[in-house]
């Protein structure tokens, strides 16, 4: 099903007034990863909740957009039926998908929660995911984006885990849709170490510069040619920094992002009310 086609299946609605607050939720593992599941139903009480996905995984593509060939828009339906918009494109290309579809921006978007961290500058800027909530920002709508430090997607899947990222997700976005973003910066990171229990902390973190070691290997393939193949080491992460406060303490790192790459014009204190928050939520309801 086309774009012209969700108007008519009520998939989605245009051009009438938004009564809720809309959110779009995304990410870069595609519409079947548990983690968009989980991400949709901490918030789907919220307000107008669509689901805007890639169809198929887009880790690592950054903010990158389609500009060479046309991105073909669809609903499947998941999760007992729910339409869930699919897009051939990047995290990024949804943004402006969105955006259009829904004819407005809408009041915030949350992308995630993603397979693996996304801690480092080096990985930040890499993202998928975390660049669905750049492109957001860059047109002036909050955004956050959750990672976790898991392996493989049924890792989300265990009962206290599950419920710890829905609580933390839901209170950033709650705290987003009420207080707006943390003066000073653009948009909100936030990733979840492997192990999450009542004690543990939400942390305010910068990110560290570097989370991998990178080589590029070149092999020959069985008809004789040579090819190159990227891949990266993980490297010790910096004390203080969010890879420290994910891989090493085991704690939640909220990082307030500012896209003002001449300063940083935020303060970490700005975003002081939205770590107390969800450290708070978490420990009043783990089980």
């Amino acid at each position: 099903m086309y774009t012209r086609d969700l108007f008519k299946s009520g998939a989605i609605t245009r051009g009438c007034p938004a009564l809720k607050k809309r959110i779009i939720i995304t990410n870069d593992d595609g519409v079947y990863s548990p983690g968009l599941k989980i991400l949709h139903d901490s918030v789907s009480d919220l307000g107008e909740v669509h689901v805007i996905a890639p169809e198929t995984p887009k880790s690592s593509t950054g903010l990158g957009l389609t500009l060479h060939k046309p991105l073909r828009v669809m609903r499947v339906k998941l999760w007992n039926e729910k339409s869930i918009i699919a897009v051939s494109g990047t995290p990024s290309d949804i943004i402006h998908i969105s955006v259009h579809i829904l004819n407005g921006k809408p009041d915030l978007v949350l992308s995630g929660i993603n397979v693996g961290d996304n801690t480092s500058l080096q990985v930040i800027l890499s993202s998928g995911t975390v660049g669905a909530a750049m492109q957001a920002s860059l047109l002036g709508i909050p955004s956050a984006a959750f990672s976790a430090d898991v392996k493989s997607p049924e890792e989300f899947m265990r009962r206290n885990y599950r419920r710890a990222l829905e609580i933390v997700t839901r209170t950033i976005a709650e705290h987003l849709l009420e207080k707006g973003m943390p003066k000073g910066f653009d948009l909100i990171s936030v990733n979840f170490p492997s192990v999450i229990g009542k004690k543990t902390k939400v942390k305010i973190a910068k990110p560290a510069r570097i989370r991998f070691a990178q080589y590029t290997e070149r092999r020959i393939d069985p008809q004789g040619r040579p090819y190159f193949w990227i891949y990266g080491e993980p490297t010790s992460p910096e004390e203080g920094t969010d890879a420290y406060i994910v891989l090493v303490e085991k704690n939640i790192a909220l990082t307030p992002i500012s896209l003002n790459l001449s300063s940083c014009s935020g303060s970490e204190d700005d975003a002081e009310p939205l770590r107390e928050r969800a450290e708070e939520n978490l420990r009043e309801k783990m089980l």
